[in-house]
């Protein structure tokens, strides 16, 4: 439909900029804030939405919306929860090593991780030619950080620190989780996806002001040392 091709073409856009943002949100390579903030006021500006949108809902509706309230199913949020957390920040972490191209070419390997995980955990069938473009987008992937010995320096064989690698890698797998586990959280019933988005960015929230508190706390600790010192 034309709305379904204008939010993916507004979500490409979005995605592509989020790197180059956090890139230009640097200096001299490190955050003069702390942004695991930044997680934070996205998840509570989401939530805000959410909750608007859930109230209009109920509002416009004679009969109230499905919504589940049993222990059982609202249990299960603070997992996709806390593992969107962890990749947020990872994000911003991997943006310390790798270029914005770099960060794009590595978001690939989201798809392939999402692939494996739809087959493995929610059973679903790929057919021959989706595994074959898995294998040609992780190779593809893989070639592209390949540094010829043509290039300025021929230490290492890839063109970014290998810890760069490893948080985007690390990213892909949190990415895909979280959005496989969410998609079986949410077929699980029938309650409004506004009521499923509110109780999804509760809980993330939360635990990023855990989150917050414990940069927080880092940051003041290492300040008093570096005053005693």
């Amino acid at each position: 439909t034309p709305f379904a091709s204008e939010v993916i073409e507004n979500f490409f856009f979005l995605s592509v900029f989020q790197g180059i943002l956090t890139t230009l949100s640097q200096s001299h390579g490190k955050y003069k804030y702390d942004y695991a903030t930044v997680p934070f006021l996205a998840e509570v500006f989401k939530l805000v939405v959410s909750s608007f949108f859930l109230w209009k809902e109920c509002q416009a509706s004679s009969s109230a919306p499905r919504m589940t309230t049993d222990w059982k199913s609202v249990r299960l949020f603070p997992i996709p929860s806390i593992i969107y957390l962890v990749h947020n920040n990872v994000q911003f972490a991997t943006l310390t090593y790798v270029d914005p191209s770099t960060y794009q070419i590595m978001g690939n390997l989201k798809i392939v991780t999402t692939g494996i995980l739809f087959r493995f955990f929610l059973r679903r069938k790929l057919s021959a030619l989706q595994w074959m473009a898995i294998v040609l987008l992780t190779v593809g992937t893989t070639t592209s950080q390949v540094k010829g010995c043509g290039e300025a320096s021929c230490d290492s064989l890839f063109s970014a620190p290998i810890q760069g690698y490893m948080f985007g890698l690390l990213s892909a797998c949190l990415s895909a989780l979280a959005g496989v586990y969410t998609e079986y959280l949410m077929k699980k019933n029938n309650d409004t996806l506004y009521w499923q988005n509110v109780q999804l960015y509760t809980y993330i929230p939360l635990s990023a002001v855990l989150c917050v508190c414990v940069h927080l706390l880092t940051y003041l600790s290492q300040q008093i040392e570096a005053r005693d010192s």
